[in-house]
């Protein structure tokens, strides 16, 4: 008589395998998350201390130190302690060194009273902007509308502006800037086309004095993508309608910033006697 085959033996414990191997993975991820909140903050700290210190070395963004006082004294940042994250902004700091932002302010002074009539006439504002000194010229009092062709009687005051900024070190921007007003006349597409020949007329009138090197002039066309004011109403539409003469430090091919002694010394002098007068 054949004997009966044995039944296989069939387990019921068979997930404790994949349950321990969960766990295992479970463990593993606090794990990492427990040393990613222990790192070595006192390094962290030497390191932000470090590029703080070679900033300030090189003249930029001297402030910095200010936003760094809990890593001043790094010996003594305890294990637990929170260690401030660096937050440089160019921006924010582009106007950073003491002096730069003394001479732009002397060259903003020196504007403001040259251009009191038009300031006046709310024609023109000079302003600090986040890249420098902003002498914004309006449209109502410079051009046409439509027009890329500045008044004739204007021209004095746009060349007295350059022989001025000729005095200082810094670029200038030329941008030119629109309402959200569509155009299109016999001589413009667009308001591209428009703010761009405004800024570029602008540039040729200034290097035609003399008083500015080329290769620190640039002009930019910006139509209606940058609006100091809402464009819904017919006076934010016209405040729109300009074009802004950005004096900013040469931060590229020329970080030796301030001015030299000498020029720093004529400014000054110009300045003073224009006081005195």
């Amino acid at each position: 008589m054949s004997r009966r085959p044995a039944t296989p033996h069939v387990s019921h414990e068979r997930w404790l395998v994949s349950y321990a191997d969960f766990i295992t993975l479970l463990f593993a991820f606090f794990v990492v998350l427990y040393a990613s909140s222990k790192a070595d903050q006192k390094k962290q700290a030497q390191v932000s201390q470090a590029i703080d210190s070679a900033f300030h070395a090189l003249g930029l963004f001297p402030d910095s130190a200010r936003k760094l006082d809990s890593l001043k004294n790094v010996s003594v940042v305890s294990k637990d302690q929170a260690v401030s994250p660096m937050n440089i902004v160019m921006g924010e700091d582009v106007l950073a060194p003491a002096k730069v932002k003394e001479d732009l302010e002397q060259v903003q002074k020196y504007m403001q009273k040259m251009l009191a009539d038009q300031i006046a006439q709310h024609t023109v504002s000079v302003q600090m902007g986040k890249d420098g000194l902003v002498i914004s010229l309006r449209e109502a009092g410079f051009f046409d509308s439509g027009s890329a062709t500045p008044h004739p009687g204007t021209l004095p005051i746009l060349r007295q502006i350059a022989t001025a900024l000729g005095q200082t070190p810094y670029d200038l921007r030329i941008e030119g800037h629109t309402d959200n007003i569509p155009i299109h006349n016999p001589e413009f597409d667009s308001n591209w086309e428009l703010s761009s020949a405004r800024a570029t007329r602008l540039a040729r009138i200034f290097l035609s004095t003399g008083a500015i090197v080329p290769n620190r002039i640039s002009a930019a066309g910006y139509a209606e993508y940058h609006p100091v004011a809402p464009n819904d109403t017919a006076a934010g539409r016209a405040e729109n309608r300009r074009v802004d003469l950005v004096i900013l430090p040469r931060t590229k091919t020329n970080l030796a910033l301030p001015w030299a002694d000498s020029d720093r010394a004529s400014w000054h002098k110009i300045t003073d006697d224009d006081a005195a007068n």
